[in-house]
């Protein structure tokens, strides 16, 4: 619309300005001033030439100007490709602070991919360990709310799904056991359409199996609440668990520490203590790149002992 306007106005100059004044001949004057009038054929031919200059003046800016909003356009994207890849090198470099500093400042963006993965920034920066709990609810809150948005803009985005209900599954710890419970159909809605979107995401199946295995291990009073406000509340079972954690990790090996630790205490549950002590020494022995890492090779060291 942008260019059209401004063509419109160019091709405007013509038409409202006076046109040129042609000397206008009276019988007898024919030769006065050394002047003489235009032939018809003339003056058609004059016209045509100046419909045709104008023609190739109108192309020649109409051109320009596709060229400069196209070439502005590639900036504009170039500059997003390069926000998202820095913040993809961020992220796997474990640099939580530096992600969240750079992705703050386009709390304004309308990019599904920026929006998802600011949400994660938020996130991540509300677990570290020298995070306050007000300010760990404040940005759990805030996460779930780009999350949403990178939902609203895309659809079909899997991981706008994942990390929409990664950050739904977070507010719940603030929102009480019959609201958690009422999330948990939400979240499994959107773990399962993650993986329809991206089978290969490793993630999002691997959160398909905590979810599975939460409700495996529901206590029996929370398991009594659920059944006292839902007619049919959310369930599952340890081997379902299982399925989805073996999954993960054939779609992507050794992707995750906390996938390594929960196949072991899975098995664990289901008293094949070999399997478990399998799957716990893999995690005990997992390259610490984060906090979390250290953590899981802790318990899972800790585990290994009980056994």
């Amino acid at each position: 619309m942008a260019l059209a306007s401004r063509l419109w106005r160019f091709l405007r100059v013509g038409r409202g300005a006076p046109g040129p004044r042609f000397p206008s001949g009276t019988p007898g004057s024919r030769g006065q001033c050394g002047l003489r009038p235009f032939r018809r054929s003339e003056v058609i031919g004059n016209a045509r030439t100046f419909k045709s200059g104008l023609l190739f003046s109108a192309l020649s800016y109409l051109g320009f100007e596709t060229y400069h909003i196209i070439s502005q356009a590639a900036v504009v994207h170039a500059t997003a490709k390069e926000i998202l890849e820095q913040a993809d090198y961020l992220y796997e470099s474990g640099e939580t602070e530096k992600l969240y500093q750079l992705l703050t400042q386009y709390k304004e963006s309308k990019d599904a991919e920026l929006l998802w993965r600011l949400a994660r920034a938020l996130r991540d920066r509300a677990q570290l360990s020298r995070t306050s709990e007000e300010e760990k609810k404040l940005l759990v809150y805030e996460a779930l709310e780009y999350a949403k948005r990178a939902l609203e803009k895309d659809e079909s985005s899997f991981a706008a799904h994942k990390w929409y209900a990664i950050c739904i599954s977070d507010v719940g710890d603030y929102e009480g056991i019959k609201v958690k419970i009422a999330n948990a159909y939400i979240i499994k809605e959107h773990f399962e359409k993650a993986i329809e979107l991206n089978p290969k995401d490793a993630t999002s199946i691997h959160l398909m199996g905590i979810w599975c295995y939460t409700f495996a291990e529901m206590p029996w009073y929370q398991r009594r609440i659920a059944k006292m406000l839902f007619a049919t509340p959310p369930s599952s079972t340890y081997e379902e668990a299982l399925g989805y954690f073996h999954r993960a990790e054939q779609v992507d090996p050794n992707f995750y520490s906390k996938n390594l630790l929960l196949l072991g205490k899975t098995y664990l549950k289901l008293n094949n203590k070999k399997l478990a002590s399998l799957w716990l020494m893999k995690a005990k022995d997992y390259p610490a790149h984060t906090e979390e890492d250290k953590q899981i090779q802790t318990e899972a060291a800790q585990l290994l002992t009980g056994l």
